[in-house]
């Protein structure tokens, strides 16, 4: 006779980001008297990547055809618009350009129109004189039209989540100990003592993911690698219509300085990509010791720093210096001046290296007894949240009944 355990809830969350609660609404309609309970760290939901983006629904047209990001990413934006529409939720369907600015990009931005092709993505090629029709002040080369990016408040929706799942969502509740049992269940104790009792743990803690994988004794093989995307918000939002991309390098899984137009009318720009050092590292003051001594002793940390030591180095000098900053801004926008760039909100992304210094490019999600771990959510993991959530669901769900 096994052993009896009196159980909190069905499914527990760790996460209150747009991920976890996405996954946690996704639980309770695919299997409605599912008890979820959500544990958030923080005093509100998206208080991290979810909040701190630049608010974009991506229409998936950089992303490998058939990997996770390219699937859910496509399916997402359409879902999302959707979405947005049915809960009264800020959002618009703006379209964007993606500009190349120097001759040995435009083998890159040709490349970008099959893929979008190839991933069912409308793409417009755009001639010099063009790009005038949909931006007056950006100049360029050549562009692409993509119609169905768009922007959207991504915070509203994490909350617009959290409210329809109906699930038990605890702020101020941080993990510190994780007991799995794969004959029992799961029990996790947070900050101030509690213990909560799961039948299967869902790991969507983002920044500190391999932190939690280690406290349930699993080994994920990759590290939490923080960088820091720095913003400014454009003084003079008249000179930019909607959003405006440079063509990203294949190298790295960052997409450039770009200009946004958000739902508020204002325009960011940004983000670069610095290490940060700290998890919750939003400027070079915040420095966590124990964190920084986690990434330096990772092998991976090292080998990106020697692979790719000028590309750190030329966003470190942007990060420093604001001069550096507007150059890169007016290969897009020859109009923007240092005046123009008024300093806005750091984000930081949850960048999982491997140790052989890999920068993990797609969705990663693995499972072992009675649990799931979302390892690597980067952009844009909020914009195909609900599919996503959908996924790492039906994975909880299946280790729920076979266990």
């Amino acid at each position: 006779m096994g052993r009896k355990v009196a159980y909190d809830c069905d499914v527990l969350v760790i996460g209150g980001g747009i991920v976890g609660l996405s996954t946690a609404y996704a639980i309770t309609r695919a299997a409605p008297g599912t008890r979820v309970t959500v544990l958030e760290k923080e005093p509100g939901p998206a208080r991290h990547q979810t909040g701190r983006n630049s608010g974009v629904i991506h229409s998936g047209i950089y992303y490998r055809p058939n990997s996770l990001k390219a699937r859910y990413a496509v399916r997402g934006a359409a879902e999302m618009v959707k979405f947005c529409a049915e809960y009264g939720i800020a959002h618009a369907v703006t379209g964007k350009l993606i500009v190349a600015t120097e001759r040995e990009e435009l083998p890159r931005l040709h490349a970008l129109v099959q893929r979008g092709r190839e991933n069912g993505i409308p793409v417009r090629e755009l001639g010099a004189s063009q790009i005038a029709e949909y931006e007056p002040q950006v100049r360029g080369l050549a562009a692409i039209h993509v119609a169905t990016t768009g922007v959207c408040d991504f915070v509203g929706v994490a909350r617009r989540l959290a409210d329809a799942s109906g699930a038990h969502i605890k702020y101020n509740a941080e993990v510190t100990q994780i007991d799995r049992r794969p004959d029992l269940g799961v029990a996790v104790r947070t900050t101030d003592g509690t213990i909560t009792r799961a039948r299967v743990l869902v790991n969507c803690a983002g920044l500190h993911c391999d932190k939690i994988a280690h406290l349930v004794g699993d080994d994920p093989k990759m590290r939490i690698v923080p960088f820091r995307g720095e913003y400014y918000t454009l003084a003079r939002p008249s000179l930019v219509n909607g959003l405006v991309y440079p063509v990203p390098d294949p190298a790295f899984p960052f997409l450039g300085v770009h200009l946004t137009r958000g739902i508020d009318g204002s325009v960011h720009i940004g983000p670069n990509a610095v290490p940060a050092l700290a998890r919750e590292g939003y400027d070079w003051r915040t420095v966590r010791p124990r964190e920084l001594a986690e990434t330096l002793t990772w092998p991976g940390s090292w080998r990106i720093a020697r692979r790719h030591w000028r590309y750190g180095a030329g966003e470190v000098h942007r990060s420093a210096s604001k001069h550096a900053f507007t150059n890169a801004v007016r290969r897009l926008l020859p109009a923007a001046t240092p005046d123009d760039l008024l300093p806005a909100t750091a984000g930081v992304r949850a960048q999982a290296v491997l140790r052989d210094g890999t920068l993990l490019d797609d969705f990663l999600i693995q499972e072992s007894p009675r649990t799931v771990h979302v390892l690597n959510a980067p952009s844009p993991a909020a914009t195909a949240s609900l599919p996503i959530g959908r996924e790492i669901a039906s994975r909880a769900l299946r280790s729920m009944t076979t266990t």
